[in-house]
């Protein structure tokens, strides 16, 4: 008689932002979907009602959710629109009748549920989960955030079915990366809650070691669970770049990719540059900025007024959003890369690691201190101004210019090598052997 294949394990991924949208944090929880797919999982994600992409977040990305993995299943749990809905035609009649008072009752509903404002999808995520483990159970949950109601689902769903789960913190809750302070006063309901959270977890995972310490500290009985993984870049996203050929023939272009926000230094970034332009160093060059303003569309218009782009610009060119299938070609066109990130030594940002795979001079702009510095420091083309001032990122900027023009190739060759290591996958590989192992210790279905 024939032996049955072992059933694959099966995991529910609770991931709030997932192709198509196209949020920060949305290449990580792609990747992990579809790493745990190819290693053998049965993969269930849990996502966004699209409205919410399309209606509150006013973009979506259609080509990146083509890069999901077909065997994946997604749901997409329900969200009260109370907070999000404007339109005074779609309220409901109590709303509609009496405004302020629903206001006041929504209010006073949100004081007894999960301390964050998406707890509606949290527990609509658990009603979910709860229907899908009985058709066929899960062995595992991964719960990623921000928003951390999937950390609050995911503590729930082993609460009611002893299903291990995992909380995946790409982003950090009770800890402000922009002050290094505390994010809710002292005895608010977000630390019990978190508490209670990592005590249960069977792991809780860090983009960095800065962040792994600190929760380490905070929750110490839950330290030796507590692991890194690093953020990275996908190969099936970014394609390999030609060579720099930055000669004296043309202007350099100094290249910002990815979203801007109102956490980012980009006034550093733009008067570092017009102060380098007024120098006289690589008369000519432009500042070409690829991406979204803001990660909200209605944010759009106030960030270009903010950034001085209500107007095309001699020296600074703000080109829009970059398609999964053209960011090859914007990285291809730019000869030096401006690394712009906000907050402190907790950020590290994703974008670093896609920076450093084209071996192209990278030039930070960021608070000394930052955790990618960690990462960056034995990329051999990095230029670090070490403050903020203008003169000083200016500087950077000339002498990252100034290598571009250079154009070693022993040089770029030892940045591209350095920068390939730092594949996505290759930073996932221990942890799903991890969760396998967490996995298969559960008690037999």
């Amino acid at each position: 008689m024939r032996d049955e294949a072992p059933a694959r394990p099966r995991v529910l991924y609770l991931a709030f932002y997932f192709p198509p949208s196209r949020a920060s944090g949305v290449f990580r929880a792609r990747a992990t979907a579809n790493y745990f797919a190819e290693a053998g999982w049965d993969v269930t994600v849990a996502r966004v009602p699209q409205w919410f992409l399309t209606d509150v977040v006013g973009s979506t990305d259609e080509g990146l959710a083509a890069t999901v993995d077909p065997r994946i299943a997604t749901v997409s749990p329900a969200l009260d629109d109370f907070a999000w809905e404007t339109d005074i035609r779609e309220f409901g009649r109590f709303r509609g009748n009496f405004p302020f008072l629903a206001s006041r009752w929504h209010r006073w509903r949100q004081r007894f549920k999960f301390p964050d404002r998406y707890a509606s999808w949290g527990e609509s995520a658990v009603e979910e989960g709860l229907r899908l483990h009985v058709e066929r159970p899960f062995d595992l949950v991964i719960a990623t955030g921000n928003p951390f109601s999937a950390f609050g689902a995911a503590y729930e769903l082993w609460r009611r079915t002893g299903v291990p789960y995992i909380v995946d913190y790409r982003d950090s809750w009770t800890l402000d990366l922009f002050t290094n302070e505390d994010a809710f006063p002292k005895g608010d309901k977000a630390w019990r809650w978190e508490r209670r959270i990592l005590d249960n977890a069977a792991e809780a995972l860090f983009v960095n070691e800065a962040l792994r310490s600190w929760h380490a500290e905070r929750y110490p009985k839950a330290a030796e669970r507590m692991h890194v993984v690093l953020n990275g870049w996908d190969p099936d996203v970014l394609p390999e770049i030609p060579a720099s050929t930055a000669d004296e023939s043309r202007p350099l272009s100094f290249a910002y990719i990815g979203t801007l926000t109102a956490n980012q230094p980009a006034g550093a970034m733009l008067d570092g540059f017009r102060h380098m332009a007024e120098t006289g160093r690589h008369p000519g060059a432009r500042l070409d900025l690829y991406g979204h303003l803001g990660f909200f569309a209605k944010y759009e218009s106030r960030m270009r007024g903010e950034l001085g782009l209500e107007e095309e610009q001699e020296q600074v060119h703000h080109h829009g959003p970059v398609s999964k299938s053209e960011i090859g070609e914007a990285y291809a066109a730019s000869d030096v890369l401006v690394f712009l990130v906000g907050g402190s030594k907790y950020v590290t940002s994703g974008k670093i690691f896609e920076y450093m795979a084209t071996g192209k001079p990278i030039v930070s702009v960021h608070e000394p201190g930052s955790a990618a510095e960690e990462l960056l420091r034995d990329y051999p083309l990095w230029f670090n101004p070490g403050a903020l001032e203008p003169a000083a990122v200016a500087a950077a900027m000339a002498d990252a210019g100034d290598a571009a023009r250079k154009a070693d190739p022993e040089l770029a060759e030892s940045a591209r090598t350095y920068g390939a290591g730092f594949t996505r996958y290759r930073a996932l590989e221990a942890f799903e052997r991890r969760a396998r192992t967490i996995a298969a210790d559960r008690s037999p279905r």
